[in-house]
């Protein structure tokens, strides 16, 4: 079919539905297209490319003298008659001798107009040849084209169509659902078989998993709204592990392709080499996405040479059907490496293919091995200065850590692999901050494998250390028992140091300080011998707090300047927070408040790297014992109340700490004393901070504006620490809003005074001004920023400031 676009109809039926967000590409489109006479919309099938170019279209007529022109494609399979088709659509007599190039070229030759050419990726050769003599012949055409790969002409200009944004969980339960266009659509395509259906507290998690499981591909959603006609979105969640089979019953009206899932994704499967077919197929054992080291080493075998996968990766990008991502850590990783992933639906897809060929088996041990690899080197290398980037390369490929460690543990003859990764991964899951995923893994790898080897003995201690950290004591003594005697049985010096080091943790966090130091020493001195500076300095930075808890502080702090200085001379920053937050414990107990504060300072700012749960948890739970130690018991309360949201998102508590839960419990009680009842529970009510990073940024901020001095000892007409812009206005430069909506200068000195933890009261006494007047501030400035505690605030005011930095 070939439309000029002059009224209301669009081409394929778009005209009977409505266009549904898009707002940023269309601006986004928009500014290119006045940049460039060619623009190609790239992306998937079913990603919504057409309906972008037709929108655009219409919103565009008007800047065109000659009008604006569709051409469809789709249905044409002799490239040779792209000319005629585009004559076609622009009506065109037919009565002449001459080329369709050259009539083209003739009619064009005066007129000023947007000619769109949509669905080109099965044509490009045709299409792009044509294309680039009309644009060198006709000076007022512009084209505008919708393709799964670029035409590949000179001058041409891209632009990526991605999916619609899906939400998490996390969003549907926050109640921001409709914020998501995926949502959006969904509901009206729903309400177009179902003119009652809405978003209810009974479907909104099931909605936000089928937009996301869809990947936000508005034809996938399209063609589940239209299954609500006879089932519900529950019952059409369940059915998504066959969502080509569900998928179907399209427009009647659009090309076959269009009118199921699987029906576009063979489209595009046949539009690829075999080469390509292949490679496709084998990168679906990647659920977490890859590198191309990772699908080199994977999946170049057999027909696909290691050498051809680069290229093929490439080729694959280029037809949209793997996406290309830098890593979110690009700026710190040396210009950012790039990461590629497959949507969900071609994944799937992409696994039929690798089942049919009988090659699942091969490829899911490759990625497993793979795996392990990527694993004993983070291990092997810990010590030294990449740790961060280590840690955040693991978080990228934690989904493929879990398909590997499902695939071995089902998989008969493969439990010892997947047992030695699940013990491999130790620090992923521990600093990493995926507890809940390590335990469950090195129990059920344990529970399936009693074989007595070093494999067993490794994944035994980390599932006891694991255990440890989470409270569970108990268990962690059955597993350091059994690998006691499993280091007896292998004659394993370094598997029975492992077992002490983790014993005396045991010891420590059970109030039996005295027999932890000699165990962490006995440990110490093997790990020593045999070079294993890692563990050395794990197992330090633990008997100081050890030393603390036997009443030697003294040698706990040379401890931890042990730790310090052999950390920096080998670039490791992990262990070096925690001596810090080891120094600064002790600082306390030895009433030297300033000290503490700056040993969990230096800390934090590590952990900015970091973000590992445990250490800034404990860290920020010693701040807030700090602050009410020097009668900052307002402040002590926030901080306390982070410290319990990062406690509860590690999937620990303070309570799994033994000796650190009396100080905490001691320290609770305090501040329950001394803001009273009302105040303290009205702080720990209000909305948890919601991250761990977000956590750090309040803490360091409340940190740096604190006044170690007890208050009632500080004179009254002093003004505490608010950083100022130099003219009296605390950081005025930092809280900008929307215009008409600034904060005044005094309302920013309330909001840092605020996130410093002061009282209204206190605030008062500060500023010279009635708590009354405070309150009346207060209220202003959660109106303006949209908020509704002071928390909240604090944490505004933190996020900005770390911003800055």
């Amino acid at each position: 079919m070939s439309t000029a676009v002059l009224g209301g109809h669009m081409p394929g039926g778009h005209g009977l539905t409505s266009f549904v967000g898009r707002r940023r590409e269309l601006g986004e489109v928009r500014e290119l297209m006045s940049r460039s006479r060619l623009l190609t919309l790239v992306g998937p099938g079913g990603v919504g490319k057409t309906r972008l170019a037709v929108e655009l279209s219409g919103r565009s007529r008007k800047a065109f003298r000659d009008g604006v022109w569709i051409v469809e494609l789709a249905a044409l399979e002799d490239g040779s008659q792209v000319g005629s088709q585009i004559a076609a659509a622009l009506r065109l007599p037919d009565q002449s001798n001459r080329s369709s190039l050259q009539r083209l070229a003739g009619y064009l030759q005066e007129r000023q107009l947007l000619l769109v050419l949509d669905n080109c990726e099965h044509l490009l050769g045709e299409v792009a040849t044509l294309v680039a003599r009309l644009l060198d012949a006709v000076p007022g055409l512009r084209v505008l084209a919708t393709s799964r790969e670029p035409l590949g002409i000179f001058g041409e200009q891209l632009y990526g169509v991605p999916p619609l944004a899906a939400p998490t969980d996390s969003a549907a339960a926050t109640g921001s659902l409709e914020a998501f266009e995926s949502v959006r659509l969904f509901v009206d395509r729903a309400r177009n078989v179902d003119p009652e259906f809405g978003i209810t507290d009974g479907n909104r998690l099931a909605v936000a998993q089928l937009c996301r499981r869809l990947d936000g591909i508005p034809l996938a959603i399209e063609l589940a709204a239209s299954r609500l006609r006879s089932v519900s979105v529950l019952q059409l969640l369940e059915r998504l592990d066959r969502r080509f089979d569900v998928l179907t019953g399209g427009s009647r009206v659009a090309v076959p392709r269009q009118q199921t899932l699987r029906g576009l994704i063979d489209w595009s499967y046949e539009l690829c080499t075999r080469a390509e077919q292949l490679l496709w197929a084998r990168l679906s054992v990647f659920p977490g996405g890859f590198d191309v080291e990772a699908a080199e080493e994977v999946c170049g075998f057999g027909e696909i040479e290691r050498v051809e996968v680069f290229d093929l990766v490439d080729r694959l990008v280029a037809k949209s059907l793997v996406v290309a991502e830098r890593a979110a850590d690009a700026h710190v990783s040396g210009g950012g490496r790039v990461r590629y992933r497959q949507l969900m639906t071609f994944r799937e897809y992409g696994a039929e293919l690798l089942e049919a060929a009988g090659e699942s088996v091969e490829l899911r041990r490759r990625q497993r091995d793979h795996s392990l690899a990527r694993a004993a080197e983070t291990v092997a290398s810990w010590c030294g200065p990449d740790q961060s980037l280590r840690l955040a390369a693991a978080r990228r490929d934690h989904a493929n850590f879990l398909s590997a460690l499902e695939w071995s543990a089902s998989t008969a003859g493969e439990e010892i692999g997947g047992m030695r990764l699940a013990a491999l991964l130790r620090y992923h899951w521990i600093a990493g901050g995926n507890l809940s995923d390590g335990r469950r893994w090195l129990d059920r790898m344990l529970a399936l494998s009693t074989e007595p080897g070093p494999e067993r003995g490794e994944a035994l201690w980390a599932a006891a250390w694991i255990c440890l950290i989470q409270g569970d004591r108990d268990v962690a003594e059955r597993y350091l028992t059994e690998c006691r005697r499993l280091a007896v049985l292998l004659d394993d010096p370094v598997l029975a140091a492992h077992a002490d080091h983790w014993d005396g943790l045991r010891e420590v966090l059970g109030g039996r300080a005295q027999h932890a130091i000699q165990l962490y020493r006995a440990a110490i001195t093997v790990y020593r011998r045999v070079g294993d500076t890692a563990s050395t300095l794990t197992a330090l930075f633990l008997l100081g707090m050890a030393q603390i808890y036997a009443a030697q502080p003294e040698k706990a702090l040379a401890t931890c300047r042990e730790v310090l200085s052999e950390s920096d001379e080998h670039g490791e920053r992990w262990t070096h927070a925690y001596a810090h937050t080891v120094a600064g414990l002790c600082q306390w107990h030895l009433g030297e408040f300033e000290a503490a504060l700056q040993s969990e300072i230096a800390a934090l700012e590590i952990q900015r790297d970091f973000l590992d749960g445990l250490c800034t948890a404990i860290t920020i739970e010693h701040m807030s014992w700090t602050a009410a130690s020097t009668k900052h018991y307002e402040k002590a309360a926030i901080l306390l109340h982070a410290a319990q949201a990062v406690w509860k998102g590690f999937g620990t508590a303070v309570s799994a700490f033994g000796p650190v839960q009396t100080d905490s419990e001691q320290m609770v009680a305090l501040v329950r004393r001394e803001l009273g009842e009302s105040r303290f529970e009205s702080i720990l009510a209000e909305p948890p901070v919601p991250s761990t990073k977000q956590a750090i940024e309040l803490a360091l901020a409340m940190a740096r504006t604190a006044q170690v001095m007890p208050k009632d000892a500080r004179p009254s007409h002093t003004t505490p620490n608010v950083p100022s812009d130099g003219a009296g206005s605390p950081l005025s430069d930092d809280y900008t809003l929307p215009a008409g909506q600034e904060l005044t200068k005094r309302e920013a000195e309330v909001a840092a005074l605020v996130a410093e933890g002061h009282s209204n009261k206190e605030i008062a006494a500060v500023l010279v001004v009635s708590p009354r007047t405070v309150g009346g501030h207060v209220e202003r400035i959660l109106a303006k920023l949209g908020f509704t505690s002071r928390t909240q605030i604090a944490t505004w005011v933190a996020g900005h400031r770390g911003s800055r930095r």
